[in-house]
């Protein structure tokens, strides 16, 4: 019998000097480490989250940066990840193992007319696998000669890598961190509220999606390979376009033969009401990217799927001279954890059997309906969003739109939280408009659960 260890005791003072002095949190100042007690979550069930403190909240951001699902604390899910770890816990992904390849086939029936399944270990890696497969064809494939740019829009979020951050329309998040990696072009964002082209849907005649068109003219058809998008734009300021956005976009893509890469990272798995948040459009895209959501969080993994006429281009024979290098040269280590899959087909049995993809669309519209209801408040500008998905953008003046300050922005989300509710907002993205506070709470959300939510922010924008 192995001795174990109980790595749940803990002394409560203890953490808190242990986060101070060993931790480097993500994406936050490190002065406040300094100046006060973080927040220590130690436990949740559903909705709901505890700290160290006792303190209980209504997550509504699906674990911070929404990818918990099917709410915390599925006893399922850990037990099916325990079962596989004590029979198979790795093994490089060189060679399959089973719920590997079970969950492959899941996918490519989600995905139907995708058919290779490429797992590797987060968001990043997954966008990185889709870059590198546009840049070695446009070395190996006769047809791509020479296309190894890859445009992106802006306001959109591919990743933390270099590579991914080249990739990124979020300048503050790429401040400091250059220079990037050459051949990563950007195009204007699809929101209609800060229309780039100072237009009004629907006499603008999509100029947003239609000038993809000449960014791929100006840098030349032969050198563009790629163009990534999230479906849904997340991180900079939950944007969905309008819904004839996409069949322009493909259109301009196919002409010039470029791969449409839908960044599904987020928007996968139900979030916006429908499985893939691409599926809101009339869009075929030859690779999709997804993370997050994929084992809600319960395991690291993510994949990059494709078509098989991509995945055909490096079948090779490992016996000529000429063709032996043209395989896919690329190895993720974790893309071999079976425990990860296995949290990936039991989240995915979760939210089919619990129809949660049906409860982000009816729920998601209620949220909606009611996040309107704050629309008539001073400083709400904005309210978007789709499914369990949906964003608040705040401004000093509805009529120039001015934003309000990032001071104010901090200061809101303090107040929602002294209601007992965790949302999120834009963070170190857009430069003087990160002042958009989102939405994503996990699919079992309820009814009673949105009034929750909305009834604390309104109570924190009433009281400010």
């Amino acid at each position: 019998m192995e001795a174990t260890v109980n790595w749940n005791a803990y002394d409560v003072e203890e953490m808190v000097r242990g986060d101070r002095d060993y931790l480097w949190h993500h994406i936050k100042p490190h002065k406040l480490f300094q100046n006060g007690e973080q927040m220590i979550i130690v436990e949740g069930k559903g909705l709901i989250v505890k700290d160290i403190r006792g303190r209980e909240y209504l997550d509504a951001t699906s674990g911070g940066v929404w990818s918990v699902m099917v709410g915390h604390g599925r006893e399922s899910v850990a037990k099916v990840v325990y079962d596989q770890l004590v029979k198979l816990g790795y093994y490089a992904g060189s060679v399959g193992n089973i719920p590997t390849i079970k969950f492959a086939a899941k996918l490519v029936e989600l995905l139907p007319r995708l058919n290779k399944v490429y797992f590797s270990n987060s968001g990043s890696e997954a966008n990185e696998k889709a870059f590198k497969i546009v840049r070695q064809l446009s070395h190996m494939d006769a047809d791509r000669q020479g296309k190894y740019k890859i445009l992106y829009r802006d306001r959109d979020y591919h990743g933390t890598t270099i590579g991914t951050l080249s990739a990124t329309g979020q300048h503050e998040r790429k401040q400091d961190f250059g220079p990037f990696a050459e051949g990563f072009v950007e195009f204007p964002h699809a929101c209609c509220y800060r229309c780039p082209f100072d237009l009004a849907y629907p006499d603008c005649d999509i100029k947003c999606a239609r000038c993809v068109e000449d960014v791929i003219l100006k840098e030349g058809p032969e050198t563009v390979g790629g163009c990534i998008v999230e479906p849904i734009t997340a991180g900079g300021g939950i944007i969905p376009p309008v819904k004839e956005y996409y069949p322009i976009l493909q259109a301009i893509c196919r002409k010039y033969g470029v791969y449409l890469i839908m960044d599904e990272v987020v928007c996968g798995f139900g979030r916006t009401g429908k499985f893939w948040g691409h599926a809101q459009y009339d869009v075929d895209p030859e690779i999709v990217t997804m993370a997050k959501g994929l084992a809600s969080s319960y395991m690291p993994l993510s994949a990059t799927v494709v078509k098989d006429a991509i995945y055909d281009k490096f079948l090779c024979d490992p016996a000529s001279e000429d063709q032996r290098m043209n395989y896919f040269r690329d190895i993720s280590t974790y893309g071999g954890c079976a425990g990860a899959t296995a949290a990936a087909l039991e989240s995915t049995r979760i939210i089919e059997e619990e129809n949660l993809v049906e409860n982000s669309r009816v729920v998601g519209a209620y949220f909606l309906d009611q996040l309107n209801g704050l629309a008539d408040l001073p400083m709400v500008g904005d309210v978007r969003g789709v499914g369990l998905f949906a964003g608040l953008e705040f401004v000093k003046d509805k009529t120039t739109k001015e934003p309000i300050s990032e001071g104010d922005m901090g200061r809101i989300m303090g107040l929602v939280a002294q209601e007992g509710v965790l949302v999120g907002k834009t963070t170190s993205s857009l430069p003087g408009n990160n002042t958009i506070m989102n939405f994503a709470p996990a699919l079992v959300a309820t009814r009673s659960d949105i009034d929750r939510i909305v009834g604390a922010v309104k109570n924190a924008l009433e009281k400010y």
